[in-house]
């Protein structure tokens, strides 16, 4: 074989075995549920971190590590998705940790297309609540298995058969529970692992904050468990391990990998409790990155050059340099930082400065990553979100675009001192260009007119306090009636001459395109009627 020939094969085989070991997951859930908190411990098993920080701090007075942004700390709330990398058990894992509240879904759908698999966390004490039902629905339409964690055992919980019952009813999956909880609230002494057919116990975890010993005993060992869990635990777990096999649906990797069945696992992700087990279990069936649809056909992960795509901008992730970062999902082969590649959107060849990888707002500069990675780079302002990357000289082709929410409520932003006109204007077009907000104009006027449009409305706070910390504008928000949006797609249309009613506005946004606003839902089937060869669009893909 020649020597040009053995090198090209040892090459194509270390992509082929780097990007075998990828697993990029996101974590949904309910507000609450404790899914930044099972972040912290998936990281503190991979060894990224040594003490993990109680999300609210109260026990160990520290902040979440993927909860980086200013306003993330002052509410204990998740506004932004973060993304976080680290190494365990031979795999490369990348965790997307997303926004729970609903005023952030957009941020989170955004999320779940960079994603191969979802982990969806549920409150043992509530069950599937509405933001879960959501982002499920996310989910299915990109037919990514979902894993199942029911969190907070360590709290009085639901009947555990109620709750697979809870899933299967309002979210239409079926249920394979991988564990069993013994006991909940101040009874949880750990859980039954029906692979193993042994009992799981934990000491040592110091409140959640260290790995802590694990325990495991197999239930052949009746002494040793009547000893450690209580001869009541003992026997109620006896009769439910008897029911569940044979009630529930048997395990079947190819279901579950179709997004068709959801393994489920219990525990505590505060008190570290059935956390590394899920994990073990977790990186077993979870896929490595697959093939992804482009206006070509699907894109190999292995055979294709390196493309990539942008699934979010963030601004001012360090304020101290005033930084645009544009996170990118690697979708196929080997990105090489000295390569250079072609921005299909614009055509631009380069390379692309400054790649880093992030643990949350913490960056290491990298030289190469694989299909599967989620990198960083500095954004001049030229990308938008959903744009492709392809490397130089190979055929062109853009990764399917990702569609933009319908904003729901809209306020007039202006600013308090009008000294400070260029901040305002930079401010606000970039915090748009995240995709946090969208910005519209009246037609006819300047920057000076500037209307916002949310889709939750704690993003008018997040705004607000964006401005004043990050730009240094103060500025006052007039909210607006309006509640219903349309993009005019008709090519030949004049905006101004559309025959109009009394609670419609005229905007565009900052491409230009022309939309309207509506107060009531049934004035754009007016507007329809009155306007032949008029057509509206409920959504815009980036």
């Amino acid at each position: 074989m020649p020597p040009e020939r053995r090198f090209f094969d040892d090459f194509m085989g270390t992509i082929r075995e780097e990007i075998a070991r990828r697993r990029t997951f996101a974590i949904i859930s309910h507000p609450d549920a404790g899914k930044t908190t099972l972040t912290e411990k998936f990281l503190l098993y991979g060894g990224a971190i040594n003490l993990a920080g109680s999300v609210k701090g109260k026990a160990t007075a520290r902040h979440a590590v993927s909860d980086w942004m200013e306003i993330e700390k002052q509410r204990g709330i998740s506004v932004t998705s973060s993304v976080l990398q680290f190494e365990y058990d031979g795999c490369c894992i990348n965790i997307l940790d997303t926004p729970g509240h609903q005023d952030f879904s957009e941020d989170t759908y955004r999320t779940l297309m960079a994603a191969d698999s979802a982990v969806m966390v549920i409150d043992a004490s509530k069950g599937v609540e509405a933001q879960t039902r959501k982002l499920f629905k996310v989910c299915t339409m990109r037919h990514i298995p979902i894993f199942t964690f029911i969190n907070k055992m360590d709290r009085d919980a639901l009947d555990t058969f109620d709750l697979l019952d809870d899933i299967e009813k309002n979210l239409g999956i079926d249920t394979c529970p991988m564990t069993w909880p013994i006991g909940s609230g101040k009874g949880f002494r750990g859980v039954f692992d029906r692979e193993r057919n042994a009992v799981l116990t934990y000491s040592g975890t110091e409140k959640g904050t260290k790995e802590g010993e694990e325990k495991v005993i197999p239930m052949d060992q009746e002494a040793q468990l009547l000893t450690e869990i209580g001869e009541d635990a003992y026997d109620q777990l006896s009769s439910e391990v008897e029911l569940i096999d044979g009630a529930s649906t048997p395990y079947d990797l190819q279901l579950v990998q179709e997004g068709k069945l959801t393994p489920v696992f219990f525990g505590s992700a505060l008190m570290n409790f059935g956390v590394e087990d899920f994990l073990k279990h977790f990186l077993k069936m979870a896929l490595p990155p697959g093939a992804r649809d482009s206006d070509k056909g699907p894109v190999d992960p292995v055979e294709t050059g390196f493309s990539a795509f942008v699934f979010k901008i963030q601004a001012n992730m360090n304020k101290a340099h005033r930084d645009r970062i544009a996170f990118m999902r690697i979708c196929s082969g080997r990105y090489d930082a000295e390569a250079e590649v072609k921005h299909v959107q614009s055509g631009r060849v380069q390379r692309l400065s400054q790649p880093q990888q992030l643990m949350a707002q913490d960056r290491k500069v990298i030289t190469e990553a694989y299909a599967g990675d989620i990198i960083g780079v500095f954004d001049p302002g030229l990308y938008s979100i959903g744009d492709t990357f392809v490397a130089k000289g190979t055929p062109e082709f853009r990764y399917e675009g990702i569609p933009t929410f319908a904003p729901e409520h809209f306020a007039r932003v202006r600013q308090v001192d009008t000294m400070k006109r260029d901040q305002f204007v930079k401010g606000i077009r970039q915090i748009a260009q995240e995709g946090a907000i969208q910005i519209f104009q009246e037609f006819n006027t300047g920057m000076e007119e500037i209307i916002a449009g949310v889709v939750g409305m704690l993003q008018f706070d997040v705004l607000k306090f964006r401005l004043s910390s990050e730009y240094g504008v103060e500025v006052n928000l007039d909210v607006l009636p309006y509640e219903h949006i349309r993009w005019v797609t008709s090519p030949d249309t004049d905006i101004m001459r559309i025959t109009g009613t009394s609670d419609m506005k005229r905007v565009r946004d900052m491409k230009g395109n022309p939309l309207l606003l509506f107060v009531n839902p049934w004035s754009v089937g007016m507007v329809l009627d009155r306007n032949e060869g008029l057509t509206l669009a409920e959504f815009s893909r980036n």
